[in-house]
């Protein structure tokens, strides 16, 4: 049932718009937070592995809740869910800033458990509200919203965990989340043609091969992704010298362009005869990529730099198109669920990813980390190389 069966089907920008603020709050958090890792260390009192500990709470309560915020999304519709979720991570980024290091960790996980309704519901309630031709688009300028709000969280946090302490900065994320949890309550809607699931039947999709395979996929297309997030800068300055100073720029670089870059990529998704097509040229440009960049291990800087930019950008383009591809390929009713079972998948590499890549840059050697990347995304490509099957996520809509 639909909730809102009067709303005009131009009404789908202001839930794009809504969803991808969310979106960008949720980045905010999860993304942001690592940026005051220094004060996190001297408010706590922690060790950098201790606060590794702690920023990586919020992945794991993530990761555990996608399918279930997904199948509740599919049931009870967008606007309860990302409300409640909303709410729930205003509330637990507030507790956060009242208590020492452990209080401060359950109540990450606990804004990971909540703030995980985003990252299901929102997908689908862009999916529902827009048509084939243009859902590429739409998911590429919501997951655009992932790296800007972690762009602007990074500019802004530092700033108030410097000047007014920890605490305050968990009180802004609170005050944020909780705003933004007050635009979903009064702004996201369902189309007339949504269509609900009843209870049960949940491993239909769990079962399904395709999203299986696709998911998977995903999961591997993270770990270049990733690594070059978690280890660029270090490569750049520690390993080959350059200034911390040029190297984050570097960085920063790579991640406006791999955001522009996914609303390129929607954009060629929509116009391609399948979704799956751009995720197999890119798979093959990021592995490319990455083996070209272990090989120039020891190669002029600059030259070094000049191809593990572009491949950094390209190895975050892949997302919304592998999202938007989960949730056409889902039965009736069930696109939340396959998006958190799609969005499972890629938070379980995101955790796993960047110590494995570390352990690997100082056990065996930076070759060796960036050749693990360029793995991943050739066994990406190769799970990708089956023909999926041909579905629709919805009739044509207005």
């Amino acid at each position: 049932m639909a909730q809102d069966a009067s709303a005009p089907p131009r009404y789908r920008w202001v839930v794009l718009a809504v969803g991808a603020v969310a979106q960008g709050a949720n980045a905010a958090v999860f993304l942001g937070l690592p940026a005051i890792t220094p004060q996190l260390r001297e408010h706590f009192g922690l060790s950098l592995p201790q606060v590794g500990l702690l920023l990586g709470a919020v992945n794991l309560g993530t990761m555990l809740t996608l399918v279930a915020w997904g199948a509740a999304a599919d049931r009870h519709g967008e606007r309860l869910v990302m409300t409640i979720g909303g709410v729930g991570a205003a509330l637990c980024l507030a507790l956060a800033a009242f208590d020492g290091a452990v209080v401060a960790g359950v109540a990450l996980v606990g804004v990971g458990l909540f703030g995980a309704s985003v990252n299901a519901a929102g997908g689908r309630a862009v999916l529902t509200w827009f048509p084939a031709e243009r859902r590429g688009f739409a998911m590429g300028l919501r997951q655009t919203a992932t790296p800007l709000g972690a762009a602007l969280a990074a500019v802004v946090l530092p700033v108030v965990a410097l000047r007014a302490g920890v605490p305050v900065a968990f009180l802004a994320l609170a005050g944020f989340t909780g705003f933004v949890a007050l635009a979903v309550a009064l702004w996201i809607r369902e189309p007339p043609w949504a269509v609900r699931s009843g209870s049960g039947r949940h491993g239909v999709v769990l079962k399904d091969r395709d999203l299986v395979r696709l998911s998977a996929a995903s999961g591997l297309l993270v770990v270049p992704q990733f690594t070059a997030a978690a280890l660029m800068v270090e490569l750049l300055h520690d390993h080959r010298g350059v200034a911390v100073g040029v190297a984050a720029g570097l960085f920063a670089a790579a991640q406006v362009a791999g955001g522009f870059g996914r609303l390129a990529v929607g954009v060629w998704s929509d116009r391609s005869a399948t979704r799956v097509q751009p995720l197999k040229a890119l798979s093959v440009l990021v592995a490319v990529g990455f083996a070209l960049c272990a090989a120039l291990d020891r190669a002029p800087v600059w030259l070094l730099a000049a191809v593990l930019v572009p491949t950094a950008a390209l190895a975050l383009c892949w997302n919304g198109v592998a999202i938007t591809a989960a949730g056409e390929l889902a039965p009736p009713g069930r696109t939340g669920i396959a998006l958190g079972m799609q969005n499972t998948a890629n938070y379980l590499s995101a955790t796993v990813t960047p110590p494995l890549a570390g352990w690997v840059a100082v056990g065996v050697g930076w070759p060796a980390a960036l050749l693990l990347a360029a793995a991943a995304a050739a066994g990406a490509r190769v799970l990708l190389a089956v023909p999926f099957a041909a579905r629709q996520l919805a009739p044509e809509l207005p």
